[in-house]
């Protein structure tokens, strides 16, 4: 067995009672990999014939599948290039399987770093309604805007703001709200030993701590009869149940519901669920709350009043999309973006990117952006160079020259299996790659 803090060993003794000794075997068994198939970008059918094998499907949400060991370098593969799936522990999708996102509601993931929940809600809203992703330290929130990109996400605001600040200014704006909290990790002892050498029974206390101000802030963004859906990777009863229950007891026009699931096993009463490696997933715990009030305290944010594209950048983006509007859209330093409907007022919060860029001013003249690719569909793009799987592909994604037919000029852009992976600029009968240079397989 993995060396494990003794103390932790102990708690986990009294709270599994006769199932101690199924948990501790668990230990001496490889952790469960996962990956979370993104219908944004592909059917399901499609998908499953892309890959080289047969996956076996894991029961916390509709798109996840099970990995086995012999299946490595993932990162390297064509579909994850092109935002096919997202590599996640299986048990992490349980959250967002809860939360139930609908198209066209207003989503917040407050805790969104890397960005795995937030793309799974992006999936269930499938692209209608707005997703707001936070992640509160800056270099996490870079890693969030890079996944929110190469998923196709389109109608996503992500930020890197204080979780205070951003829920006092978007009162009662979301129709659900994530908090996915950061926690003692102790779900992730069996991957991570830094995990573990981590913990100590402070730190847990610490994290709870910290867990129930996070919770009294989000309540403020949530509107009347709206879902907030809590959930850790730790097993402590002090980060889940304990927290859970501290707000019950502070808010009390908030009630627990029933998670709607039956993975995993019962907690609170039956109403919240937790995960164990027995269960098929390395370690979750999820409890939906529901605002009960139905009386709005103040009114919700409206869309705010945005600019519209001129002539020239119109123009340029005609030549190179098949977009259906570009209306509303915002300039930020040398990009212009094309927002979701309903964004609010950005100022103060930290955002670091709202919608996508579509094109960007380099020494007086446009050019496309890259996440402008990665979010299109292949019919909205005027000129394209499909790919197929295998060398030519293999050869773009190392950021590498493309042969072309001579007749083929300007702004391609470049699909492999019929999904967008990025874009070029053809000329003399070569495919000039713009795939970004830290993006590139080695």
């Amino acid at each position: 067995m993995k060396k494990l803090p003794v103390e932790f060993l102990t708690r986990m003794k009294r709270l599994l009672g006769s199932e101690y000794p199924a948990f501790e075997r668990s230990y001496e068994q490889p952790p469960f990999r996962g990956l979370r198939w993104n219908p944004l970008k592909c059917g399901r059918e499609r998908f499953e014939a892309l890959l080289d094998r047969p996956l076996q499907r894991a029961p916390f949400s509709p798109f996840t599948y099970y990995v086995p060991e012999t299946m490595d370098r993932l990162g390297h593969s064509y579909l994850h290039h092109a935002g096919a799936f997202y590599v996640q522990e299986p048990s992490a999708a349980s959250a967002v399987t809860v939360l139930d996102p609908r198209p066209g509601e207003r989503v917040l993931d407050l805790c969104a770093a890397p960005g795995g929940k937030s793309a799974q809600i992006a999936a269930c809203l499938a692209g209608t309604g707005l997703l707001w992703s936070n992640e509160v330290i800056r270099k996490r929130a870079a890693i969030l805007l890079s996944n929110i990109e190469r998923m196709g996400v389109r109608n996503a605001v992500v930020s890197s703001c204080e979780v205070e600040r951003l829920c006092g200014r978007l009162y009662a704006f979301f129709d659900k709200i994530l908090v996915d909290a950061p926690c003692s990790g102790e779900g992730m002892f069996r991957r991570e030993g830094e995990a573990a050498a981590e913990w100590s029974p402070e730190h847990v206390q610490a994290c709870a701590r910290r867990q129930q101000e996070i919770l009294n802030h989000a309540v403020q963004a949530l509107r009347p009869g709206g879902r907030l859906v809590y959930s850790t990777c730790t097993f402590s009863p002090e980060e889940n149940e304990g927290v859970v229950e501290a707000f019950l007891g502070a808010h009390p026009d908030f009630e627990l519901e029933d998670c709607g699931v039956h993975w995993g096993r019962p907690a609170l009463g039956g109403k919240a669920r937790r995960i164990y490696p027995m269960d098929g997933g390395e370690g979750h715990f999820v409890a939906a709350l529901r605002r009960v009030n139905t009386a709005e305290t103040s009114p919700p944010q409206g869309q705010a009043a945005w600019g519209q594209p001129s002539q020239a950048v119109r123009e340029f983006c005609r030549e190179v999309y098949r977009f259906a509007g570009l209306q509303p859209m915002l300039k930020a330093g040398e990009q212009f973006y094309l927002l979701p409907e309903g964004v609010p007022g950005l100022d103060g919060l930290g955002v670091l990117r709202a919608g996508f860029p579509v094109c960007e001013e380099k020494k007086g003249r446009l050019e496309p952006c890259h996440a402008a690719f990665m979010a299109a569909k292949p019919e909205e793009l005027v000129q394209l160079v499909p790919l197929e799987p295998g060398e030519c592909a293999g050869r773009f994604l190392r950021g590498e020259e493309i042969e072309l037919p001579p007749t083929m000029k300007g702004w391609c852009g470049v699909t492999i299996a019929d999904m967008t992976v990025g874009f070029g600029k053809a000329s003399g009968g070569r495919l000039k790659n713009r795939y970004p240079k830290g993006l590139r397989n080695h």
